[in-house]
């Protein structure tokens, strides 16, 4: 693998707080796990739009092209959108901060946790090192979960393009804050009185044939910093909802 045009951009990885288009929050370092990562090629420096999370662009571009595809720690789609701090080890090409990134996409490497966008992994360098880092290809480094917070945003429920009014709903959740993990998703039957749980299509995308009509309410079962919590959503989703609209909802996750 080659040197990459983007380190042109090579900008030194800011704390960035994820509850926007994003700044994460470095927060103390508890422990850092040792491993590898590489990146893949990308015309443009950023992420792919058709990740295995189903972010669509949003995972192309969230927390400025700072994102990874993970093996291990996709868990299945529930570890899609957490953040990371990553460093690469070697004192001689490594910024000690490394680049904090939003896990969007699924990636085997050569035995790596971290396949990079470009512009993530130039990140890791030290000003006017990156070239020296793409010409590894592979490179050791040290990873920690972090929290992230989108500044200005609320977490989004975005009806995914591939659904279709009014027999096919799939959703996707964009900009979850904290180190939280969505592990399901419900949907409020009026006429039953009851929730009823949504299939994990793939990544972070639930899906549910015959959705019910009016207003859409939305349960999350999340695990985060408050251990097992269910999380309600009312109407959250209007009666006529459209495929590919990204909806706010009052939700704050941590």
């Amino acid at each position: 693998m080659g040197y990459s045009g983007c380190l042109a951009f090579h900008l030194i990885s800011n704390l960035i707080q994820l509850h926007s288009p994003l700044h994460l929050v470095c927060y103390s370092q508890d422990y850092f796990v040792k491993s590898r990562a590489t990146y893949y090629g990308s015309p443009d420096c950023l992420g792919t739009p058709s990740g295995a999370c189903g972010f669509g662009e949003y995972g192309r571009s969230v927390n400025d092209a700072n994102v990874a595809g993970v093996s291990r720690l996709y868990k299945n789609g529930t570890g899609c959108g957490a953040c990371y701090q990553v460093r690469c080890t070697n004192p001689q090409i490594c910024a000690d901060n490394g680049v904090n990134i939003v896990v969007t996409d699924y990636g085997e490497g050569d035995n790596t946790d971290f396949i990079l966008s470009p512009r993530a992994y130039a990140r890791m360098a030290l000003p006017d090192t990156g070239a020296h880092l793409f010409a590894y290809g592979v490179v050791d480094v040290e990873y920690q979960r972090i929290p992230c917070q989108y500044s200005g945003y609320k977490t989004q429920v975005k009806v995914h393009e591939h659904s279709k009014y009014s027999n096919y709903l799939a959703i996707v959740v964009l900009y979850q804050a904290g180190k939280s993990e969505i592990l399901s998703v419900d949907i409020w039957q009026e006429d039953c009185k009851e929730w009823i749980g949504m299939r994990r299509a793939y990544g972070a995308v639930f899906d549910m044939a015959n959705p019910p009509s009016g207003d859409i309410s939305l349960r999350f079962q999340v695990r985060g910093s408050a251990g097992l919590t269910w999380v309600q959503a009312p109407n959250v989703i209007p009666k006529y909802w459209k495929a590919g609209v990204a909806y706010e909802t009052d939700i704050q996750l941590y």
